[in-house]
């Protein structure tokens, strides 16, 4: 995709997440100069499969393995120092070097045990259905500015005063929550002084990197985490994550003006998935269900949970278009497509006798729509080794046709399977 009109490019995912971003941004870091990873912490996992070998990604860009691409982990994130460091320290082992090529916002938010303890608590009554990563507690904090940023490490005794008040009132609030396990401030002191020495070195102005990366007219992808339907402002509130995943995050997370950005490409399953709690329309059920969740392997790369499946929802898929501005669509797993008959595919919502092609704000109106359903037909032979889409069955190039016209932009990726190759570029 990348064009002298189109040399900033945003991925974001168009459905609950999951949809299989670091794939095509994999596919698309080859090109890039800078591969930016923009919001989010390590809630989110990013699978790539490289020949044999599978990569997942939690913090890191998908674009470190490819040699030549400088990877950054922007503001807008709240970055998990230890996994950081253990990421870094398994792609040394897999001969994937990072030295040189990563770098750090140092206005990033650290993720610090004490989250950790504060979301546990807290999902025990909400039962939002998060990963316990302690990403929502680190975003509260950055939001009430009382977070320690990355940039905090460089003063240590400025990095204890914050680290001492943060403590003192995460524990007075999981003694409220009924908790009987509580933060520590030496053990944080510890980790301090273990992470500072591999985290300072990583430390920049990444905004001015990027800017300066635009400037010369390189090639700069924005990598976002999770989908839009997750996002904490246009999202299924309150079942969403504590961050902006939309395009619009791009620009906040990564430090640059929306006039930079030149495309908006958005990931899309060829069906819907999403993991923990909150509505899901187009949820399929038993055996039907079983075999959607068998065939895409729909299981979270960061918790092992298993997603719950349902049938492709336009409705959806035209709402993610319309809050990220989409210019472009990458489909993935058609493959586990192939062996049905007839696929359904959601055309709007039965509400109160009425369809309506919109998504109610109100969850529990949401939670009760009928899906309306237009029958398309399967093509039922492996679409595997396609590499064109004149080698896709016809009936599966009508699914994409048809794909196409609902949601209103263009397809210029298809996935067919997990590896790099079984990508169909469309010209």
């Amino acid at each position: 995709m990348f064009a002298p009109e189109r040399r900033c490019l945003v991925v974001v995912g168009a459905q609950w997440g999951d949809e299989g971003k670091g794939k095509i941004v994999d596919i698309l870091a080859e090109s890039a100069s800078i591969v930016v990873r923009y919001q989010g912490g390590a809630n989110a996992g990013h699978t790539v499969v490289c020949g044999d070998e599978q990569f997942i990604l939690h913090l890191i860009p998908s674009g470190i393995l490819h040699s030549t691409t400088q990877c950054v982990i922007g503001n807008g994130v709240v970055l998990h120092p230890e996994t950081l460091i253990s990421e870094m320290e398994e792609l040394e082992q897999r001969g994937i070097h990072s030295e040189g090529r990563l770098v750090i916002s140092n206005r990033a938010q650290l993720v610090l045990p004490y989250h950790l303890l504060l979301d546990h608590a807290a999902e025990r009554s909400k039962k939002i259905g998060t990963t316990g990563r302690g990403i929502g507690p680190a975003y509260e904090d950055k939001t009430g500015r009382r977070g320690v940023r990355v940039g905090d490490l460089m003063n240590r005794d400025r990095a204890a005063m914050l680290i001492g008040a943060n403590v003192e009132r995460a524990n007075q609030l999981l003694q409220l929550m009924g908790s009987d396990v509580f933060a520590d401030f030496d053990e944080h002191m510890d980790l301090v002084d273990r992470i500072t020495p591999r985290l300072l070195p990583l430390v920049t102005d990444t905004g001015n990197l990027i800017n300066d990366s635009i400037k010369a007219n390189k090639n700069v992808l924005l990598e976002g985490a999770q989908g839009a339907l997750l996002d904490v402002d246009h999202g299924t509130y309150p079942f969403v994550t504590s961050s902006n995943t939309t395009a619009g995050g791009a620009c906040v997370g990564a430090a640059i003006g929306p006039t930079a950005i030149d495309a908006v490409l958005g990931v899309l399953k060829a069906y819907t998935t999403r993991v923990g709690e909150g509505p899901l329309p187009t949820e399929v059920t038993g055996e039907v269900g079983e075999q959607l969740r068998e065939l895409g392997g729909e299981y979270g790369a960061t918790t092992g949970r298993p997603r719950r499946c349902g049938w492709f929802d336009s409705v959806v898929a035209r709402y993610a278009a319309r809050i990220n501005g989409l210019t472009n669509l990458a489909i993935t797993k058609l493959d586990v497509l192939d062996t049905f008959g007839e696929i359904p595919v959601c055309v709007g919502y039965r509400l109160d006798g009425a369809i309506t092609d919109s998504i109610p704000t109100d969850m529990e109106v949401l939670g009760s729509v009928e899906p309306v359903y237009e029958q398309l037909k399967g093509w039922q032979r492996s679409t595997a080794d396609a590499r064109k889409l004149t080698d896709l069955p016809r009936e599966a190039r009508a699914y994409l046709d048809r794909v196409t016209e609902l949601v209103g932009a263009p397809i210029s990726y298809v996935s067919v399977g997990s590896r790099r190759d079984q990508t169909i570029e469309v010209e």
